[in-house]
């Protein structure tokens, strides 16, 4: 199937593409979330300055999250609530099919920006790990 350029969150809006130093990122028009292809989010978290594209509202953000999972834009699959292996407090949605991401508006900048209390609890974590 084919992209459906849909947003499973906030009904019947439509992606519009962003083209973020040679990546095309996809943002809903209503509710602002991003939609990443498979490895987009991982190309943009290592870019500098990337969190400019999450310009919508994270208070609304928090409160669709808190909505049941919506259908994937790209293969219209129901997708599933993620939680970051390193910031858990950073809850996304996963298509299990097409591997693609959609994050509420502010979660992706949230997740750009490591607070200092979460870099130190990473190192601790991983320090313990290798003990």
């Amino acid at each position: 199937m084919g992209w459906e350029r849909i947003c499973g969150v906030a009904s019947e809006s439509e992606f519009e593409t962003l083209d973020f130093r040679c990546t095309a990122v996809d943002r809903c028009t209503g509710c602002k979330g991003l939609w990443f292809d498979l490895l987009e989010k991982e190309d943009m978290l290592r870019r500098p300055g990337a969190e400019k594209i999450d310009i919508g509202d994270p208070v609304e953000g928090a409160r669709l999250n808190e909505m049941e999972n919506g259908r994937c834009p790209r293969c219209n699959d129901v997708m599933i609530r993620m939680v970051d292996k390193d910031q858990f407090n950073i809850e996304f949605e996963s298509c299990p099919s097409c591997y693609g991401t959609f994050f509420d508006a502010g979660e992706f900048s949230d997740l750009k920006e490591e607070t200092v209390m979460e870099r130190l609890t990473h190192l601790l974590q991983t320090l313990k790990s290798n003990l």
